[in-house]
């Protein structure tokens, strides 16, 4: 029978003293034990408000710091002139089950929370909305990354990433790619800056509707679809498209896939 392990809701309280322009900062940390240490598990972090940081580290548990949000006191919306003394609290819950760690911030108004995983972790899961960016550094395994206003950067990440977000960009720097798994990067308003390792193979499917498209790779396009140039004296090439950009880098591999409304693409190369 499978044991589920409920980590106690982690609670911070935002309270407001009686000066005009005085602000809280509560940090919080929680330790979520795994049931299998040493064996490869799976984190997933979910919050509808505030920043994720993510980073690996030589442990056997996951490390949750939750940074609540600063509020003023001098406001006074929605008390018709009265002075707010308390309230703004927020609520992060783990669950644990069988190697795999949910943690749910729900409709809290968090700063950021910041995980830290084990170097086992296999699948790396990170989703929120309003006010705050995802970082993520030096993880290796499945990646998925979902932001909706803020960007998204991940740095010295090995394996595969799926990234999206609508307001902001999306910067990637990959210590070591998986072979087999396709990719996928997106945003509406911002760049798409994304470097691989040299001997990267891979078929690429690229679009920058308001934007141009910049490589430093030797990419074989498909003349039917765009043509190719050389622009400057930068190294770089400048791909311009009518519509969607096909072609293969290092004779071609499992599919990746770029795309953004207002900005530029870079698949760059690492050196």
């Amino acid at each position: 029978m499978k044991t589920i392990k409920m980590i106690p809701a982690l609670l911070i309280a935002l309270m407001f003293a009686g000066r005009t322009h005085a602000q809280t900062d509560a940090k919080q940390q929680m330790v979520v034990p795994l049931s299998e240490p040493g064996k490869p598990c799976k984190v997933k972090v979910n919050a509808l408000n505030g920043s994720i940081n993510a980073v690996s580290y030589d442990g056997k548990e996951v490390m949750v710091e939750v940074e609540a949000e600063k509020r003023e006191e001098a406001s006074s919306s929605g008390g018709a002139g009265m002075r707010r003394i308390g309230g703004g609290g927020a609520e992060v819950s783990a669950r644990e089950d069988d190697n795999t760690v949910n943690i749910d911030a729900g409709l809290s108004h968090i700063r950021s929370i910041t995980v830290k995983v084990p170097l086992t972790t296999s699948e790396l899961t990170l989703s929120t909305v309003n006010d705050g960016n995802i970082v993520v550094s030096n993880v290796s395994g499945q990646i998925e990354i979902t932001n909706v206003n803020g960007w998204i950067h991940c740095d010295n990440v090995s394996g595969s990433v799926v990234a999206n977000t609508v307001n902001g960009d999306v910067i990637v720097g990959f210590k070591t790619v998986n072979p087999q798994a396709a990719m996928a990067f997106s945003t509406l308003n911002g760049k798409i800056d994304v470097t691989f390792p040299a001997g990267l193979k891979a078929n690429v499917k690229l679009k920058a509707e308001q934007g141009d498209i910049f490589s430093d790779f030797d990419v074989t396009v498909d003349k039917g679809h765009s043509t190719v140039q050389k622009k400057g004296d930068d190294h770089m090439y400048k791909i311009n498209i009518e519509d969607w950009v096909y072609g293969a880098i290092n004779g071609g591999g499992p599919e990746i896939m770029m795309k953004t409304f207002n900005g530029n693409v870079y698949v760059r190369k690492a050196k």
